[in-house]
């Protein structure tokens, strides 16, 4: 059974949305503040995360950003501020969905379910692309009988790109969820390493593309 963390400062608010997912048996878990949230992210198995922005402690900016850096788990940012800044903040640090309160509880629970539908939460540590399957646990690559253990970066990167085929991804996003905030370098880094993903696995024997989008980043397509 997947299990949603919810992260709010309001008692009343994680009520609701515990009760509302519940509904579709879901497991849940709650936090009052972001620095709770990642202790709980620490110590137990969390599927996905429903987050307040504006908290205590650690607000959802930098608790969305730090469980993506550890996690690739979905996010969905639950906040009073619907200004269209606000999402598009929010999408570009990684968040996969934004819901402005107040909300319809039915689509909240919608689009919980897609997320977890979307990332392919099988209980398992396997993500299959195309013919490729990633082995979270390993950080291999199985097409077919063979195994092929990747570098770290590029096995995250492509991880990246594979959860969500089809979703175009700037090279600051990939960058910030990929090399994390500290790095220094420049974004030619993220096309070295799509080159090199690209020459690993050739679409024809992958079942995938990986595709450039001038001026904006990449976007990993499933192909026949």
């Amino acid at each position: 059974m997947p299990k949603v963390l919810i992260v709010d400062d309001d008692a009343n608010l994680r009520e609701l949305v515990r009760y509302v997912l519940e509904k579709d048996d879901l497991e849940t878990a709650e936090a009052a503040d972001g620095r709770s949230a990642l202790e709980i992210l620490a110590s137990e198995r969390v599927d996905c995360v429903v987050l307040d922005i504006m908290m205590p402690r650690l607000d959802g900016w930098e608790l969305c950003r730090a469980v993506k850096r550890e996690r690739e788990i979905p996010v969905l940012m639950l906040s009073a501020k619907g200004q269209a800044e606000d999402k598009v903040r929010g999408l570009d640090i990684g968040a996969d969905d934004y819901l402005a309160k107040p909300f319809d509880t039915d689509e909240l629970r919608a689009r919980v379910r897609a997320l977890l539908r979307r990332y392919r939460l099988d209980g398992t540590q396997m993500l299959k692309i195309g013919r490729v399957v990633l082995d979270r646990e390993s950080r291999e690559a199985i097409l077919g009988d063979d195994r092929l253990s990747l570098p770290l970066k590029e096995f995250e990167l492509l991880l990246k790109l594979g959860v969500r085929p089809g979703t175009a991804y700037t090279r600051d996003a990939i960058i910030s969820d990929v090399w994390e905030r500290d790095y220094d370098g420049t974004d030619r880094t993220v096309d070295v390493h799509v080159n090199r993903l690209r020459e690993r696995f050739p679409e024809e024997h992958s079942g995938f593309r990986i595709t450039a989008l001038r001026g904006i980043g990449y976007r990993l397509d499933l192909t026949p």
